[in-house]
């Protein structure tokens, strides 16, 4: 038997192995998107008690506008205005 046919072969162990590891992988992935779900609620929330205080329309645009671009300088990419419209639409 070549090596590769000996490290392709399926025990148990291995499969008992794989599913560990293909059970932990479907876990952690939930709690991420569990986590990012309510992050994103968090922060539409958070914009929504900040902009809805009477304020105009045009307040809420540059409110989401500065704060994309402070958090894009921090955390880079993916903060942009249309991403804080969807935390404003979620929550």
């Amino acid at each position: 038997m070549s090596d590769e046919q000996e490290l392709s072969a399926s025990t148990p162990l291995v499969d008992d192995i794989r599913a560990l590891i293909d059970g932990a992988r479907q876990r952690a992935a939930a709690v991420v998107n569990a986590e990012l779900t309510l992050l994103y609620w968090r922060i539409g929330q958070r914009i929504n008690e900040e902009t809805l205080h009477g304020r105009r329309a045009d307040y809420g645009r540059q409110t989401v506008a500065n704060l994309s671009a402070q958090l894009t300088l921090e955390y880079g990419g993916g903060w942009g205005e249309k991403h804080l419209r969807h935390c404003l639409r979620l929550a």
